[in-house]
């Protein structure tokens, strides 16, 4: 007898109250000093860790920075961004490269079956560990870039991960998500948000302790917008410059 496949039940979405968050959400420059509870910033953490991402392997850290005096530290780094000097707390999102190995050893511990199908299990166990590696100097990324150019001469290949610097960009469209995930998280419980990309990342790593392969995504900075805190009305281009259809 066949497995029956996995069912999961889909909640009811009242998809206009989805709209509200998304339409006002926006990019606070100035917050005021009301403090953003814990129990409020852990959930939208955990809403942010429920993020898709790229094979399960979540190379994410998100540092949170509640102290005053961290805060002001890292708000010099941050430029002194109206944004990170009001802000009630700080959160460095960070795109991890190098945990993919232990996260595939931690998926095939933590599958919720008494059985990893084979196909689980070969793809953690080995496929997943030639696809992200790239070796010594590079080598072995190497060969991957000439083994997909022969082989995808006759059919599709994957064209990278083949450096470092393939795995930077991977690690951070991941990370991206999950940061969404959260400032949306944080406007559903009335909070706020601003995403700096404006900031010293040589500073950052002198006032927080970062390891060693992280990259320093964003600096988000969370708390209860001001009555100033939205500069300008928001501007969009025109949908067509952006949606194509075929």
């Amino acid at each position: 007898m066949s497995k029956a496949r996995y069912f999961e039940a889909v909640p009811a979405i009242d998809v206009e109250e989805f709209r509200k968050v998304v339409m006002s959400r926006r990019s606070i420059r100035r917050f005021d000093p009301s403090p953003l509870p814990d129990d409020v910033l852990n959930d939208c953490l955990d809403m942010a860790l429920l993020a898709p991402n790229s094979s399960n392997l979540q190379p994410w850290e998100f540092h949170v920075v509640r102290t005053e005096a961290l805060r002001k530290q890292l708000a010099v780094a941050c430029l002194n961004q109206n944004a990170a000097r009001t802000a009630q707390v700080l959160v460095v999102v960070v795109a991890r490269t190098e945990t993919w190995q232990e996260h595939c050893d931690l998926m095939l511990e933590s599958w919720p079956e008494e059985t990893v199908p084979r196909i689980v299990d070969n793809y953690y166990r080995k496929l997943a560990r030639i696809h992200y590696r790239q070796g010594p100097l590079n080598l072995f990324g190497w060969g991957k870039r000439a083994v997909a150019a022969i082989a995808g001469l006759r059919r599709p290949m994957p064209r990278g991960p083949f450096s470092q610097a393939d795995m930077n960009v991977w690690a951070v469209k991941t990370v991206a998500l999950a940061a969404e995930n959260f400032m949306l998280a944080l406007r559903a419980h009335g909070f706020d948000s601003c995403p700096m990309e404006g900031f010293d990342e040589h500073r950052v790593r002198k006032v927080i302790e970062l390891p060693r392969d992280g990259l320093v995504a964003m600096i988000i900075a969370c708390g209860k917008r001001a009555s100033d805190g939205v500069y300008h009305p928001r501007i969009r281009f025109a949908r067509e410059r952006f949606v194509k259809e075929y």
